[in-house]
């Protein structure tokens, strides 16, 4: 048996045709791994096709197993392969298909070219994030997903045949708009656990994610006469085109997070806030804000919290939620989008009482309240401790992905400063230029010239999918960058990052 050295006596596997006297000196792994991406690109291995078993892949080409077993974990992290226990390791992404040379060819450079004009070009509408998801890349790092190669099936499907066989035939009739009693406990136990909230199961309604439950917000306060609910500056896109029906106004955020004097100085009612890990900034809200932003919600302020990924954190402890602390000022909105994966659209919102009926009015008449089954199983992964194992899990893959992007960041994009590193799905970059009034997160960014929408731009062009800062901004700002790190794997990562050192 070889090790990771080619040379002769090699083996010939029927898989594939490979051939190890093909493989260039040192580095069977890597040459393994990228015959793989190869045939997964073209469309010899389509997804749903299984590698063989790393023993006998390793007999066929007469190398130690280690060899094989390090080519399987590096297309795991990739993302596309991923192992299904005793279903063997089974192709579950396709790469985008470089050319001989290694490089995107000509043809698909310039359909990204056009695409990348056709999303970036224009202001961002309600559908640009359809279109960004949609648009064709090598590398994913747009912000916002868990590793969605990590869901874990074979717990969904034990606990949904678990529900399945205790369900009765009422259970299949209309149910409660809040949400099933069964998951209301359950998510009222575990931000209990993991929030420091004390919350009881009729504080709760389970909406179709945090985008429903600010929906859902929007048509109450402006019933109820508020027609401005300030948000933090940066802060997200998406969470502006959802609350679009009322005003925005910006108040910025420092290292500390939002400036509570420039919220009283907007006069708006209202407020949205990240103040776990503040989108996209990362900061956490401090200890002095907290309390000035407590008296101000207890002279009249609402508080919107959305608390979107604050269990994914690496480098510092848990803080609590606002609503642990101001229930009656404070409504509160998660969702398990960054837990286990955005496709199930199942979320909750735990309201100040003077609100909790009106949004239970208004939940009735859109559409009745969320479908049961998927509730029910939720529930059950909540209860048995499986969601906090696959939480555990993913936290390393998290972690380890995190710290392939911020060692990239300083090896390919040295000009480059890096918040927002200690917890979440992503990080911020900043490139220089003018900072933030009172803030002191980008001081010492080195200067760039360019504009953060160019070089998105440019990188779309070249496969790699990011988020400019300016989407995420209402008032001037740095040029920068939001980059997710969670759903690619540290080769993609590593080689992302370079495709941009190499643009700016």
């Amino acid at each position: 048996m070889r090790d990771g050295s080619a040379g002769e006596g090699g083996g010939v596997a029927d898989f594939l045709q490979l051939d190890t006297g093909d493989a260039p000196r040192g580095g069977l792994s890597d040459w393994l791994a990228r015959e793989i991406r190869s045939a997964i690109a073209d469309g010899r291995l389509p997804v749903g096709s299984t590698l063989p078993a790393t023993r006998t892949l390793a007999g066929d080409l007469r190398v130690s197993r280690g060899v094989v077993t390090e080519a399987y974990r590096r297309l795991t992290e990739d993302g596309h392969v991923a192992g299904r226990g005793r279903g063997g390791t089974v192709v579950v992404a396709v790469p985008h298909a470089p050319d001989s040379s290694g490089d995107v060819p000509t043809a698909l450079r310039t359909t990204a070219v056009e695409r990348a004009g056709d999303i970036f070009t224009a202001p961002p509408g309600p559908g640009v994030f359809d279109a960004i998801r949609a648009a064709p890349a090598r590398i994913d790092l747009s912000p916002g997903l868990p590793d969605l190669a990590a869901f874990p099936r074979a717990a969904w499907l034990r606990a949904e045949r678990s529900v399945l066989a205790r369900l009765t035939p009422s259970d299949f009739g209309y149910g409660d708009p809040r949400g099933t009693l069964a998951l209301r406990g359950a998510v009222a136990r575990w931000l209990s656990r993991n929030r420091g909230i004390h919350a009881d199961p009729d504080d709760v309604m389970i909406v179709n994610g945090t985008a429903h439950a600010l929906r859902l917000l929007v048509d109450v306060l402006h019933a109820d006469g508020i027609s401005a609910v300030a948000v933090e500056e940066p802060g997200s896109l998406g969470v502006r085109q959802h609350l679009r029906p009322l005003g925005t106004p910006p108040v910025p955020v420092d290292a500390h997070g939002i400036r509570v004097d420039a919220l009283r100085a907007t006069g708006a009612p209202a407020v949205l806030l990240t103040p776990a890990h503040q989108f996209p900034t990362g900061v956490v809200l401090g200890g002095e804000r907290r309390r000035e932003l407590m008296d101000w919600a207890r002279a009249g302020g609402l508080v919107i919290e959305d608390d979107y990924d604050a269990e994914h954190r690496y480098d510092r402890p848990a803080v609590p939620a606002l609503r642990a602390l101001l229930p009656d000022h404070v409504c509160y909105a998660g969702s398990i989008s960054k837990l286990l994966a955005p496709a199930l659209r199942l979320g909750w919102l735990l309201a100040p009482p003077a609100y909790r009926d009106a949004l239970v009015d208004a939940r009735r008449l859109t559409d009745l309240g969320t479908a049961a089954l998927p509730q029910l199983v939720l529930a059950h992964l909540m209860d048995s401790g499986d969601l906090e194992r696959h939480l555990r899990l993913v936290r390393k893959h998290h972690r380890r992905r995190r710290d392939a992007m911020i060692e990239a960041i300083g090896t390919r994009l040295p000009g480059a400063v890096v918040h927002g590193a200690a917890a979440g799905l992503h990080l911020m970059i900043t490139l220089g230029g003018e900072t933030y009034e009172g803030s002191e997160v980008y001081e010492g960014a080195e200067t760039y010239e360019g504009s953060d929408v160019d070089l998105a731009t440019a990188a779309l062009a070249e496969g790699v999918k990011v988020h400019p800062l300016s989407w995420h901004t209402q008032l001037p700002h740095p040029p920068g960058l939001v980059l997710g790190y969670a759903a690619s794997g540290t080769a993609e990562i590593a080689e992302g990052v370079g495709v941009l050192g190499r643009l700016v």
